[in-house]
């Protein structure tokens, strides 16, 4: 039975998706984009905002009762694949050496909003 995740921790959904669902114990979070849920605004830059979207990835995991070393994949959205050194210094600070989840990274057209990065995951609990 499909379960929909939903905290104010992070960005609402802004259309007709849920922010995660968790299936017989696997989570699957929607793209985050680095909008602060307090402000509704982007942080400057790509390492800031590469550190909002994973905040926000890791609130939605919480209120699924899961964390960051559960997550399995992760797909990474840049709007400039010329950001992939700096978004990788802040991407790893949010696992644990030693037992990164496996990840894509690709650069696309646009984001939505224009944001430099978009980041979503797949975890279990």
């Amino acid at each position: 039975m499909k379960t929909i995740i939903s905290t104010s921790q992070a960005p609402a959904a802004i259309g007709p998706y849920a922010q995660a669902v968790e299936n017989n114990g696997l989570v699957i979070t929607s793209g985050q984009l680095p909008i602060d849920p307090a402000t509704g605004a982007f942080p400057e830059g790509i390492q800031a905002q590469t550190r909002q979207s994973l905040t926000n990835v890791k609130a939605i995991l919480t209120e699924a009762g899961t964390d960051m070393d559960h997550v399995l994949k992760t797909t990474v959205f840049l709007s400039d694949m010329n950001n992939f050194a700096a978004m990788n210094e802040v991407y790893a600070t949010f696992f644990t050496e030693g037992s990164y989840p496996s990840r894509s990274a690709v650069e696309v057209a646009r984001l939505p909003k224009d944001a430099l990065v978009e980041i979503e995951v797949i975890a279990t609990k």
